[in-house]
């Protein structure tokens, strides 16, 4: 498991303009920093991918390079992680896409559901797959849109990336997932509180991306 906010970096600078109340009313502000961080795990997990050398003509003469001999599948758990997920395509730009629409149904007296109300995907057969979503609370919304992209194909690897998690959510994931696995993580907080929201976390991701849903 990868931590980002373990290592003194301009990332927690970004981490900690989310969480910030005054700083959260900037809608296009708080977006970015969402994009900038998907640019960043995106670079940090490039660098498990195996590279190979390629040949490039300059103007001068040929130059020896590494490149990556995969491109990811990048799935966006709609609708938060949107700007999260460009952070990843800015940097994978060849990489194929696909759309989860999960959202989590409460009842009263009842364990929180998962909705999968939308996917779209590509062929996932040996291929990896990074699942971009800001925020891990209980993780069922990852293990849900993972079992729903399996009927796809079988991916040889999932990176769960996620800007702010939860120990409970971590703690699903790893007993629940079966494949192998990644996690790649912004900043683990305390816990969750008594309706799933990650504490001290930063809100609903999604509303302050985008507004307050009906």
């Amino acid at each position: 498991m990868f931590v980002l906010s373990e290592t003194p970096s301009i990332a927690n600078q970004f981490l900690a303009e989310m969480r910030n109340v005054d700083i959260q009313k900037d809608r296009m502000r708080f977006r970015t920093n969402l994009t900038r961080l998907g640019e960043i795990f995106a670079y940090e997990i490039s660098k498990s991918f195996t590279f190979v050398q390629t040949e490039v003509q300059t103007p001068l003469s040929m130059a020896t390079v590494l490149t990556p001999n995969i491109q990811p599948v990048i799935v966006a758990v709609l609708r938060a992680s949107l700007p999260f997920y460009q952070g990843f395509l800015n940097f994978f730009d060849h990489a194929e896409s696909g759309f989860i629409g999960a959202f989590r149904q409460e009842k009263e007296g009842e364990d929180i559901s998962i909705n999968l109300g939308y996917h779209a995907s590509p062929y996932l057969e040996g291929k990896e797959v990074i699942l971009a979503d800001p925020m891990l609370a209980t993780g069922k919304s990852f293990i849900s849109s993972i079992n729903k992209l399996c009927e796809h194909g079988k991916p040889s690897k999932i990176h769960i990336a996620a800007a702010f998690a939860a120990p409970e959510g971590i703690q699903y994931i790893q007993n629940n997932l079966k494949l192998p696995y990644s996690l790649w993580i912004g900043v683990i907080d305390e816990k969750l509180n008594d309706k799933s929201y990650i504490v001290p976390g930063l809100g609903d991701a999604g509303d302050l991306a985008f507004g307050t849903k009906l």
